[in-house]
């Protein structure tokens, strides 16, 4: 009987997480009817069912990764004789059901190899998955309880004081680890563990940017239906500033830099349980109303959780608002595999000396890390220093359109 396949989740997406069942098995499903919310290192997704029928058993449990290839499921389709496989086949699952080992609980190939790495019985383990299946993280609260010593075979449960195990309990709560706060980790520990991180600040006086928001706000608002905020200044900025200085929109690549020839702008965007970054694309192009209306676009469902994988990728440089959260000064992580990142800090009125004259001054600080492997200090500080010169050339008058 045919494989019913999950779609690839954009072209470099390898491997999803399970966040949410949305049918039980006995369920009846329709077909395109939502089944199943994966979660990537790119985006939140909803998996249709391709096909009509009952929801006979589920095989990844919430929070098991799953490779594409991979069965997550089996449905019962009208007139046939056995289930249908949801998901793509995998040979390591389907060893899992062939292997003879009925008293072995069914998991995960992950859960699977962190056992083995533990020397670990996994029927020692009670699962807290669908249908009893064990997780990932009922083998890490396990490992966390018991402390389990290598002995070269299956290793039972060592010993723990009770007063050792009540003193844990009363000073310590786990956090359950989030599908996304997990991608989250993996993503900035794989840039900070591959990429030779460098860090540059300017300050950019904005006092004239600032007349010019407070001038036009209101009417932008009246006329656009969007708020005029300072993000799009910024974005309007960096991207012409990328067009003029290239390097800054690559990448490394097996050794080898590879130039980005559009310029698409990520936005990082803050949730309650974790990121995004959205991306505005051909941002060079766009002015700034433009930017504003795309940028209320994407933020607006992003936060809504609407984004698709099409809206997260493409990424050739990314800004951070860090400033909305009052921050003057941050090292930010660069968005693996660009080449640099760009934080804008809050704007702060400070005293400047200007022709031998104390004045007040609107500053920003603009926080810039890099691909070392890819540029040096010159040309970033030539970057961040164009960045700057751009926005202190806005004042009251200027263009939006």
């Amino acid at each position: 009987m045919p494989s019913i396949t999950m779609p690839q989740l954009g072209e470099s997406v390898t491997e999803g997480t399970i966040g949410r069942w949305l049918k039980k098995p006995g369920d009846r499903i329709e077909r395109d009817e939502p089944l199943v919310e994966v979660i990537t290192d790119k985006v939140n997704a909803e998996i249709p069912s391709p096909v009509a029928g009952t929801l006979e058993r589920i095989n990844a449990a919430e929070g098991t990764v799953v490779a594409v290839g991979q069965e997550i499921a089996y449905v019962t389709v009208a007139g046939e004789a056995r289930p249908e496989a949801v998901g793509v086949t995998s040979r390591s699952e389907a060893e899992t059901v062939s292997d003879g080992d009925q008293e072995t609980p069914r998991t995960s190939p992950l859960v699977r190899k962190l056992a083995r790495e533990h020397n670990l019985d996994l029927r020692l383990i009670r699962g807290t998955g669908l249908g009893g299946r064990v997780t990932r993280e009922d083998v890490e609260a396990y490992l966390q309880q018991y402390p389990v010593a290598s002995t070269g075979g299956i290793v039972s449960p060592a010993p723990v004081s009770t007063a050792t195990a009540t003193s844990s309990a009363e000073t310590e709560d786990q956090i359950p680890m989030t599908p996304m706060r997990r991608t989250i980790a993996q993503r900035m520990a794989q840039s900070v563990r591959e990429i030779p991180h460098a860090w540059l600040m300017l300050e950019a006086d904005v006092t004239g940017l600032v007349r010019l928001r407070e001038e036009s706000k209101e009417r932008f608002r009246r006329t656009e239906g969007v708020e005029l905020t300072y993000v799009p200044f910024v974005l309007k900025a960096a991207a012409e500033s990328l067009r003029e200085f290239p390097i800054v929109n690559s990448t490394w690549n097996d050794g080898r830099i590879i130039l980005k020839r559009e310029i698409n702008l990520g936005v990082a965007v803050a949730l309650e349980d974790g990121l995004v970054v959205p991306v505005i694309r051909n941002t060079d192009q766009k002015s700034i109303a433009g930017l504003a209306h795309a940028l209320a676009e994407v933020v607006g469902r992003a936060r809504a959780g609407q984004l698709t994988v099409s809206d997260v990728e493409g990424g050739t440089f990314t800004v951070n608002n860090t400033g909305a959260f009052g921050s003057i000064a941050s090292q930010p992580i660069i968005n693996y595999p660009q080449a640099a990142i760009m934080n804008m800090e809050a704007i702060t009125k400070q005293p400047v000396i200007i022709d031998d004259a104390i004045a007040i001054r609107s500053i920003m600080n603009l926080c810039l890390s890099f691909d070392h492997r890819i540029m040096d200090g010159l040309t970033a500080g030539r970057f961040l220093q164009s960045v700057k010169r751009r926005l202190e050339a806005w004042g009251p008058g200027s263009s939006l359109h």
